[in-house]
């Protein structure tokens, strides 16, 4: 399998290996005053949130899927003090602390906690209460009197799709298109530098990048096609520097297609708008019937991008790109307009394939799922009434790591 613990080479292919995170107290952490700054619509409650997360993880470990979690593969990559420091001064650094002093009483506090614990407590945030030598200090802190963190949370991490993603044996990086999320690619960074499972993985795109590239927008439709979805949060120069490092290297990958999707909030990321959930089955957010523009990229002789744009139907594109005779797309909320609105609010069109034809739905989007056994897919329902107020499906909280390989 190669030097890293990555195979990622579609869509579909029985699941082998997940990361996910499991939300702590960094959605208690969220106030309605302050919540679009943190990019929520909602509170959820913490307590039913982890349960129906736990029942997800539950539901993958049935199904022989080996599930690890963000924080400890992080904690294993923190190997000594001097990458445990490192990575403290990082963290604070990026979470806008500034000045020696005021740095070090930080770093004091964070290195009191054993590792997995000090990385649970970043992800949380920290509140100014729970510093017992917190003071007005600068002219900073009287202006920031009505605020009450001292650090933000990072509520969005159960979302483990969008910092970085599986591509072959490789992985992207990301530069989130929000200050807020951006602190979450620093965790991926020390897996990917330091971990022994995962430090030899080859990197096609590093948060260290100007444009902002996310997970949600990464689709690896088979071992030659990789989709991305120009979106509100992944910005085209980032999907061309990604073409060319991943059609450059010695892989299987052939072409990146670059889907223009509508910049908006219920178009968040390509994976709203459609999933893919077996070889010639896909769901699709039920208003995209119209044509969609899309640009192929593909890589010539000389090592240069070429670009071809496209405009036509969905189901046309997916059909001569993955060379497929026929293409049928599942719609989120069947025909009617109400439960389309409805369920798609609710990511509907987000599943997340364990094997070709099998996917984990939310059990609340109960139109789409019916519509996906009328095709003949098997829809597993999870609970779903406190994860899904995140704006977030199974797959957005899901990162493969390994799946079998269709094509081997």
């Amino acid at each position: 399998m190669g030097s890293s613990e990555i195979e990622v080479y579609s869509e579909i292919g029985t699941l082998k290996k997940v990361m996910l995170h499991r939300p702590g107290r960094e959605l208690e952490n969220l106030m309605p005053e302050y919540i679009e700054r943190l990019l929520f619509d909602d509170i959820p409650y913490l307590e039913i949130a982890r349960q129906e997360h736990d029942a997800f993880a539950e539901i993958l470990r049935k199904n022989d899927v080996e599930v690890v979690y963000l924080e400890d593969l992080v904690a294993e990559s923190i190997l000594n003090d001097d990458v445990k420091d490192q990575f403290i001064r990082e963290y604070l650094f990026e979470a806008g602390i500034r000045g020696a002093k005021r740095t070090q009483m930080y770093i004091d506090y964070y290195k009191q906690f054993s590792t997995k614990n000090m990385i649970i407590k970043m992800i949380e945030g920290l509140r100014k209460t729970d510093i017992s030598w917190y003071g007005k200090k600068n002219l900073v802190d009287y202006l920031d009197d009505e605020y009450p963190f001292l650090i933000d949370p990072m509520p969005n991490l159960y979302f483990t799709r969008d910092p970085f993603a599986s591509i072959g044996h490789g992985v992207t990086i990301h530069k989130m298109n929000t200050k807020t999320r951006n602190r979450e690619t620093l965790l991926a960074k020390y897996i990917f530098k330091y971990n022994s499972g995962y430090r030899n993985t080859e990197i096609f795109y590093d948060r260290t990048e100007d444009s902002s590239l996310e997970g949600g927008d990464i689709l690896v439709l088979n071992h030659e096609v990789v989709g991305v979805g120009i979106s509100e949060r992944t910005h085209p120069n980032a999907i061309e520097l990604l073409a060319k490092k991943l059609l450059s290297t010695d892989n299987s990958f052939k072409k990146v297609l670059a889907f223009d999707i509508p910049k908006s909030r219920s178009f968040m990321h390509l994976d709203t708008v459609f999933t893919m959930v077996d070889y010639d089955k896909f769901t699709i957010h039920p208003n995209i019937t119209e044509d969609i523009k899309l640009f192929v990229i593909e890589i010539d002789a000389n090592h240069k991008l070429k670009i071809t744009e496209e405009n036509d139907k969905i189901e046309e594109i997916l059909k001569r790109h993955l060379n497929l005779d026929n293409v049928t797309l599942i719609k989120c909320g069947g025909n009617s307009v109400i439960d389309a609105a409805r369920e798609q609010w609710n990511d509907g069109s987000n599943t997340f394939a364990i094997a070709p034809g099998k996917v984990v739905v939310y059990s609340r989007n109960y139109v789409t799922n019916q519509a996906l056994k009328e095709h003949g897919v098997e829809a597993i329902s999870m609970p779903s009434s406190e994860l899904s107020r995140g704006r977030g499906g199974p797959r957005c909280m899901s990162m493969p790591l390994i799946r079998e390989n269709l094509h081997n």
